[in-house]
């Protein structure tokens, strides 16, 4: 499947100013910068799984299906509902707080999230 494998973080742009427009105090922001986010994603076709796992053993684990309401967790834990897309190959999510696409490019997993003005990317290299 086109997004299925595991994926660790090689690069990010703008994660500060996001992390601050999510309103996320600066200790926390200064732990968070060089996690080593590993992400483990298995689709078999619609439905998706989608793990991230943090330094610390903190594991965050969305299950959804396309075009389906699926209740999630944010980054902080909190519970809400939300229908994903799939837009011209990428999965497409309104969190909360921000936008979110991600798709596949090359052998990466690349994340665009953004809040008003602010875009954050995120970028994995395919480990498996």
């Amino acid at each position: 499947m086109a997004f299925s494998g595991k994926f660790q973080v090689e690069s990010e742009k703008n994660y500060d100013e996001f992390m601050k427009c999510l309103g996320l105090p600066s200790d926390v922001i200064e732990k968070g910068r060089n996690f080593k986010i590993i992400t483990e994603v298995q689709q078999d076709g619609q439905d998706f799984t989608w793990s991230q796992s943090f330094s610390g053993g903190h594991i965050m684990t969305n299950k959804f299906t396309i075009g389906k309401e699926s209740e999630m967790h944010t980054m902080g834990g909190k519970k809400f509902k939300a229908t994903v897309k799939m837009e011209g190959g990428k999965v497409v999510v309104d969190f909360p707080n921000y936008h979110q696409t991600v798709e596949i490019v090359g052998d990466k997993l690349v994340e665009i999230s953004t809040i008003g003005d602010v875009t954050y990317e995120r970028v994995s290299k395919r480990l498996a």
